[in-house]
């Protein structure tokens, strides 16, 4: 492989082809610490030329590439397998903001560029561009893309593929297809953008997007209610759409047991209430009218729950402050399971209105099945995805409970499945649930995904291992 690296070498400069263990260590372990993979070379290239350039190198001596951006991604998709022969295309030095057109609402970047960054160069010319997750400090917009993120905005505005227009890709025979078109029509063939979002970089490397982009709210007011069920959560989403309409940008679900963590492991956040109660719902309005205008209707919804029995309580942020205080405490609650320790995750999809009754056979099951198992239930209820993860039973080791991964994940899934929906919502496949997939789609879908991954990647260069 020495001619393989002399000639990246010779693309990227010395500086910026890393073969030595200790540079390469933080591209090679997954987010959760999960598993650390090995690879002949990390290559940090800094143009889409010379992303083409690599590609071509990869193609040429039959190495494999593992494309990467921000690397917190959770189903082993952005690092490389314990082979040492793939390399690591970190697309981080690709991070400009081309062009922002606010009379096209659209936004050019490239692929590299920070979540965060996007946000912020959106609302610096008046604009939103809404997805938001809690990595949206460090994740890049081309991992957002090749995994079809959704985040807290899905019921408004919808998932990433949603929200983009064109994407440019380096194919994997090294071209350069350029189709970062701002346009909301355009019925001219096969639509090639949505192969490539969510394909989680199997058939291409993303390098840019044109995003679309919408105008900022004039106020966004923030709630937590507190309820008896999942059931009383769903009447509640019911009531908000009603009373609210597209105002209704977010609804997020939490356990009990979600915020007993939460406060466990970060005593400094807000304790809302002076009691605990069974479920919780974190809830926002946009309006683009005025501040006025969103109280109003969150005042009126909420007054009406509050009539119906549906909530016992609810607490409304009156300052950014308080609800940036609300939202820590939904997105602390991945953070506060790392710190608690390991747990199997599940990042699932339902029709809405299977939801309660999903949760209700599930825990259930495993508990009979995992006795004194810890659940950990929170997501978007708004769009039916729930983050379903089990923790470990008090005295049980995470090396122990984890060697049960296969069989708590077939519990979860059958479930899921037998309610009409989804083993992967937002996270993608990966290498964690390449063996779920295979389990649960059918053969006629596996074909025809794998024709589609034959015809693009005949040398099978493109993030081997993932997804099929």
């Amino acid at each position: 492989m020495m001619e393989f690296l002399t000639q990246c070498r010779g693309i990227l400069g010395d500086a910026y082809v890393l073969d030595a263990p200790a540079d390469m260590a933080p591209f090679l372990t997954d987010w959760r610490g999960r598993f650390t993979g090995k690879a002949l070379a990390v290559l940090r290239p800094g143009s889409v030329q010379q992303v083409a350039a690599l590609v071509r190198a990869c193609a040429e001596h039959r190495v494999a590439l593992v494309p990467q951006g921000g690397n917190t991604g959770l189903v082993l998709g952005s690092v490389p397998d314990a082979s040492g022969a793939q390399v690591v295309l970190s697309l981080a030095r690709l991070n400009s903001i081309r062009q922002v057109d606010p009379v096209n609402r659209t936004m050019t970047v490239d692929a590299g560029c920070i979540l965060q960054q996007i946000q912020e160069a959106a609302a610096a010319e008046g604009c939103l561009f809404p997805l938001s997750l809690a990595a949206e400090g460090s994740c890049t917009i081309g991992g957002n893309l090749s995994t079809n993120a959704g985040g807290t905005a899905v019921l408004r505005y919808g998932n990433t593929r949603e929200l983009c227009l064109g994407l440019e890709v380096v194919t994997p025979q090294g071209e350069i297809w350029s189709g970062l078109r701002g346009l909301r029509k355009d019925n001219t063939g096969y639509d090639l953008r949505d192969l490539f979002i969510g394909a989680e970089g199997t058939l291409g490397v993303i390098t840019g997007a044109v995003l679309k982009l919408y105008p900022l709210p004039k106020a966004s007011i923030t709630a937590l209610a507190a309820l008896p069920s999942p059931a009383d959560a769903l009447q509640l989403l019911v009531l908000m759409q009603d009373h609210c309409g597209s105002s209704l940008t977010g609804f997020e679900l939490m356990s009990r047991y979600c915020l007993e963590l939460v406060a466990e492991q970060f005593p400094q956040l807000p304790k809302p209430f002076a009691a605990p109660h069974p479920q919780y719902v974190l809830l926002e309005l946009s309006s683009s009218e005025s501040e006025q205008h969103a109280v109003g209707l969150l005042e009126h919804a909420i007054g009406a729950a509050l009539e119906r029995g549906v909530i016992n309580d609810a607490v409304v942020a009156t300052s950014v402050a308080q609800s940036a205080g609300l939202w820590q405490l939904r997105e602390h609650i991945p953070l506060a399971q790392a710190k608690a320790g390991k747990n199997i995750k599940h990042d699932i999809s339902l029709p809405v209105s299977r939801i309660a009754d999903f949760i209700a056979v599930t825990g259930p099951q495993l508990d009979a099945a995992f006795p004194g198992c810890q659940l950990v239930c929170f997501g978007h209820l708004g769009d039916g995805n729930l983050h379903y993860n089990v923790a470990p039973p008090a005295g049980i080791s995470n090396e122990d409970f984890l060697a049960n991964q296969d069989k708590v994940n077939r519990v979860v899934h059958d479930s899921v499945v037998s309610f009409g929906g989804s083993i992967s919502a937002e996270h993608g496949i990966g290498a964690l649930k390449r063996g779920e997939l295979a389990h649960y789609k059918s053969a006629v879908e596996l074909n025809m995904m794998r024709a589609i991954k034959a015809a693009l990647d005949p040398l099978g260069i493109m993030n081997p291992g993932k997804i099929l």
